[in-house]
């Protein structure tokens, strides 16, 4: 029987709450690193002993916020797929249908589990080290994906100005590699900075948005929200468009460690994320198509810049234009934190090699995850991106899947663990609740594509053998782990062959 089980169970009957599977104290710390507190506010100590400060309310939800939208750049293709009015039925409902329930699940579990490294985490403590390892792989996967494909996008616009950056060649080769290298730097800079970044990006890019909204208002006829596609509607692409503007709302969880007071933090935070990706999506996309008489099949990746200039003027649209560009660069620096913060916790949890939970001296971030993420996504910006993208969607969804199941579990086995925040549900409406996003989950893995499943299955497998390597590493001391955590995967690993 697994140890962790017994323990926690042994926790419950005494009445004490049960500690996180891994957790470990700060006697237990690497050498030469001082342990930040798990939870409470106050500042997280660096290798040196320099106190950092942690991540506040804005900054979250801002942080949150280039997560999950980065605002309404690449909405245009919903329209082009099904329509004004579907569109805007589907951004008014998808994030409430999709969001909410993960954002409960991530409120409460990144309460429960206020270390570095989120979902890894729940995964880890619910199933094992093996379920922690492959959810981490699939998530970690899609993010620098993710990440990789916004030097790519700012090339492009810098296009317009510079059109050799935008044709394949050494020119654009450099401007992507040198870009992914001082958007990294400035990860780099630290985590505070990065969210306090994260709230000026935010209020630049959003600005010509609500200026559009607001004068949009007198030219606005209701009418023009019910226009038609040409021919059938695109389901596929409609969905995937919802899906790929409005994911990842666990991300922050990754960086967990790094909030003031993260059981009070993370459910406000989440809760206004929610409210102001909803808003921000919904009323420039009102006002776009109510104002301007542009077919559906005009809307292509960039009309909401050219319907800015119809509705405002050729400096609203610039201002549009210009506002992609550092939403892209808002997006690279959260996404970047949190694939590097990911690292960090699982190493921290003995998934990985103690080096990645190497922080720097003054800035606290986690350097050495830092350059990893930075060298993988340089290597993922060459691919091709049709296939891949879909990839990303497809392992993000089956590491979703995984998260719910280790939010039932835990709340089904585990009903004394330490909740500050716990959703108010029973277990039944819990269930319910995220069978909703489930099925929608398993609709994006049910259309993809065959080449899909191939590349899908590949790196599922690669990720078990990752897995099993870093055993066989731990084993026989070849690498050197967090010596703690690594135990109790050893104890784990011994009791399952019992």
């Amino acid at each position: 029987m697994n140890q962790e089980i017994l323990t926690d169970t042994q926790s419950e009957e005494q009445g004490q709450h049960p500690q996180p599977h891994g957790a470990f104290t700060q006697e237990h710390a690497p050498h030469g690193q001082q342990l930040q507190l798990q939870q409470g506010g106050g500042r997280t100590p660096t290798s040196s002993g320099h106190l950092q400060p942690k991540i506040t309310l804005i900054p979250l939800v801002f942080l949150i916020y280039f997560e999950v939208a980065g605002g309404p750049y690449g909405s245009e293709k919903a329209v082009r797929a099904a329509g004004p009015l579907f569109t805007l039925l589907g951004f008014l409902i998808f994030p409430f249908a999709w969001g909410v329930p993960e954002s409960l699940v991530t409120a409460e579990l990144a309460a429960a589990f206020p270390g570095n490294g989120g979902f890894v985490r729940w995964a880890d403590h619910a199933f094992g080290p093996l379920a922690g390892s492959l959810l981490g792989t699939w998530k970690y996967l899609s993010i620098v994906i993710n990440i990789a494909a916004y030097p790519a996008l700012v090339a492009d616009y810098l296009g317009g100005v510079a059109p050799a950056v935008a044709e394949p060649g050494r020119t654009r080769t450099g401007t992507v590699i040198g870009m992914t290298l001082f958007l990294s730097v400035v990860n780099y800079a630290g985590l505070s900075i990065v969210g306090w970044g994260a709230v000026a990006l935010g209020v630049v890019s959003l600005a010509p948005f609500v200026l559009m909204t607001a004068m949009a208002v007198p030219k606005v006829r209701p009418r023009r929200w019910a226009s038609q596609v040409e021919g059938r509607k695109d389901w596929r692409l409609f969905f995937n468009t919802l899906f790929w503007n409005l994911n990842y709302w666990d991300s922050a969880s990754t960086m967990a460690g790094e909030v003031e007071r993260p059981e009070r933090t993370f459910p406000r935070a989440l809760a206004v994320a929610v409210v102001l990706i909803a808003v921000s999506y919904l009323l420039p996309l009102m006002a776009a198509t109510g104002a301007t008489d542009a077919p559906p099949e005009t809307w292509v990746n960039g009309y909401l810049a050219d319907a800015a200039g119809i509705i405002g003027g050729p400096w609203l649209k610039y201002w549009t234009g210009a506002g992609a560009v550092i939403s892209s660069i808002g997006m690279f620096e959260a996404q970047m934190s949190s694939g590097s913060f990911q690292l960090l916790g699982m190493a921290e949890l003995g998934l990985l090699p103690a080096v990645f939970a190497r922080r720097a001296a003054y800035t606290g971030t986690p350097w050495v995850a830092i350059a990893a993420s930075t060298a993988v996504t340089i290597a993922v910006s060459f691919l091709g991106f049709d296939d891949v993208v879909a990839t990303a969607n497809f392992l993000y969804s089956l590491g979703t899947l995984l998260e719910f199941a280790s939010f039932v579990w835990l709340r089904a086995k585990h009903p004394a663990l330490k909740r500050p925040y716990r959703v108010p549900l029973p277990l039944p409406a819990l269930v319910a609740m995220c069978a909703v996003p489930s099925a929608f989950l398993a609709y994006v893995c049910a259309v993809a594509g065959w080449r899909v499943f191939a590349v899908a299955a590949g790196l599922t497998a690669l990720g078990v053998g990752w897995h099993g390597i870093m055993r066989v590493c731990r084993a026989r001391k070849l690498l050197r782990f967090n010596n703690v955590v690594a135990a109790v995967h050893q104890e784990d690993a011994e009791d399952d062959t019992v």
